[in-house]
């Protein structure tokens, strides 16, 4: 993928294939309208009232959040898609084991998705840096 995908992803590997999570607007505004805000969603996670509920949001998140570079991708290559990774892969090809290693990826992809730069003023026109005589 380009640079503009791996500045801002993450990478797993299911069944052999490299998917890059990555946060884009539309999985931002899927996981509002499933939580309620992006706020929610470490709170809903943590409290799933049971293992299959706490495995149900994991395998869906990592779903959406794999499925973005799929959908950049075949924005961009009209002529020769690829096809979306499902839940139900994400279920059968995975192991509980890994989606707890997957979660970090969640939270890189996340993080890299709501990351700002901040540029900085060098200081030499800047009157914070003047000092007192």
């Amino acid at each position: 993928m380009d640079d503009f995908i791996q500045d801002r992803s993450a990478v797993i590997n299911i069944d052999g294939v490299d998917y890059e999570m990555i946060l884009t607007t539309r999985a931002t505004k899927e996981i509002a309208a499933r939580y309620g805000g992006m706020g929610n969603l470490g709170e809903k996670l943590m409290k799933a009232e049971n293992f299959e509920l706490a495995l149900d949001e994991i395998v869906w998140l990592i779903t959406l959040l794999a499925n973005q570079s799929v959908m950049i991708y075949n924005l961009r290559h009209k002529d020769a898609p690829k096809p979306l990774l499902t839940e139900e892969e994400v279920e059968l090809f995975t192991t509980p084991s890994q989606l707890a290693e997957y979660k970090a990826a969640i939270t890189e992809a996340m993080l890299k998705g709501t990351a700002r730069n901040v540029v900085s003023d060098d200081g030499a026109n800047s009157s914070k840096n003047v000092s007192g005589a």
